[in-house]
């Protein structure tokens, strides 16, 4: 028995002197046991808090509830706890009550973009769908805090089917990412009946599951749950390590069931001050992920959510890591730095700048080297001349349906089908002043 099986096996023996491994391997008896309390931490871990500590403690897992698997409870060092990754990103700290004042309840706004209880439609083609609201961990820098573990907002059966039919009446969607909470702390025979109905929609093309279970509770992918999930397909899966010490062999195996069932594997990594705000854990992480199969897909910038001031970073350091990365390993290895845009204006690519100047035949580049080069453009480029309608296009795009495109934003000032020449904000005061002057006159 290894240092790191005896040491589960002891933790084990502690919630229960009759556990085995073969109970500790049972995902349901995982949370069954999950720590929701501080005096079953520090049983567990050794670890004592002192009385005013202590009464901190209480009051923020008062605000934001506490809970951790065993199995995530036994990847935290004891000894060095106040800087281990796995305690910071799943004990209650202080800090969460300090609420700066621009933190939101709901920093995305998906409440707002919600047509339907349990839908965020908030890009043309694809929509979030929050199956569950229960995660098997609870982690502290959140985005959602205030659902999760909010045993009244547990979507019911019939949300469920409010938010199928949604996709249903809107033939424009043809990606749903299943999202929550944990869509995997449902049952198998449920997520089957869920993803049954998703798969009845002809629009939809592909599906999406977001979750947690690789990296805080690997047991529970199952045979079983393989099982359905592979009669979905096309069916990918976004997973959510933050650490490369994550990747122990229990995730591991989760991930090997989940690549060799044909499921495409993404990972999407929060920058968390204190975590991984480290060009070379960051690297670490991302090869380790990529040695499992695991593409890695976003990093994001911490979200401006109540009570996670301490976890951001300056946006400088999350370019720091990505000069770090870009040129220095695999290109496929290498995430997306996104910003979730405050009030819901979705993910917005954050990175390094390589275009250094331009001419009217000639770019200027620099490489990850600091490199700069030259890349002559064409002197003779005969554009084609778009109208939107793709169906008189003579480029072959002889695609079943083709529906002639709208545009929106810079693709609409891109456009040469569309006479809009500036996008202007609401409420712009030059604009309500031509207003006037025209009324007036």
């Amino acid at each position: 028995m290894s240092i790191y099986d005896e040491k589960q096996q002891e933790i084990a023996e502690k919630i229960n002197p009759k556990s085995r491994m073969s109970n500790w391997k049972d995902w349901k008896w995982q949370l069954k046991n999950s720590i929701k309390d501080i005096s079953t931490f520090e049983k567990l871990t050794g670890i004592r808090f002192e009385k005013n500590e202590r009464n901190l403690l209480e009051k923020t897992i008062a605000k934001f509830p506490l809970s951790i698997t065993p199995y995530y409870l036994s990847l935290i060092d004891a000894t060095d706890y106040k800087n281990d990754p796995f305690f910071i990103q799943s004990f209650p700290s202080p800090l969460e009550l300090e609420i700066e004042k621009y933190e939101m309840l709901d920093p995305l706004s998906e409440d707002k973009d919600s047509p339907v209880p349990g839908i965020t439609h908030r890009y043309p083609d694809r929509v979030l769908f929050h199956i569950s609201n229960i995660c098997s961990m609870y982690c502290r820098h959140c985005t959602r805090k205030r659902k999760v573990g909010d045993q009244d907002s547990i979507p019911t059966r019939d949300e469920i089917l409010e938010g199928i039919e949604y996709i249903k009446k809107t033939p424009a969607l043809r990606d749903v990412l299943l999202s929550g909470g944990d869509p995997f702390m449902l049952s198998d025979d449920y997520l089957d009946w869920i993803l049954t109905e998703l798969r009845k929609i002809p629009h939809v093309e592909v599906i999406r599951i977001g979750t947690r279970m690789p990296v805080v509770l690997p047991y529970r992918i199952t045979d079983e749950l393989v099982a359905v999930l592979k009669k979905h397909h096309p069916l990918w899966i976004n997973t959510h390590f933050n650490h490369p010490s994550a990747i122990t062999d229990s995730s591991k195996e989760s991930l090997r069931k989940l690549a060799d069932a044909g499921i495409p594997l993404g990972n999407q990594s929060v920058l968390l001050a204190g975590v991984n705000d480290c060009p070379r854990i960051m690297k670490k992480l991302v090869q380790k992920l990529v040695q499992n199969r695991v593409r890695p897909y976003y990093m994001y910038q911490c979200d401006l959510s109540e009570g996670l001031s301490h976890f951001r970073t300056p946006v400088g350091k999350g370019i720091e890591i990505m000069e770090s990365l870009i040129g220095h390993t695999s290109g496929f290895a290498v995430p997306t730095y996104v910003i979730d845009a405050p009030g819901g204006g979705g993910k917005i690519p954050v990175m390094p700048n390589y275009l250094i100047s331009w001419s009217t035949n000639k770019v200027v580049l620099r490489n990850y080297e600091g490199v700069i080069t030259t890349y002559k453009e064409p002197d003779s480029y005969e554009r084609i001349f778009c109208d939107g309608k793709c169906k008189d296009c003579k480029l072959h795009l002889k695609l079943d349906k083709a529906e002639e495109i709208h545009a929106i934003g810079i693709e609409k000032l891109l456009s040469d089908y569309d006479d809009a020449i500036s996008l202007i904000p609401e409420n712009n005061d030059r604009m309500e002043r031509r207003s006037e002057r025209k009324d007036n006159e």
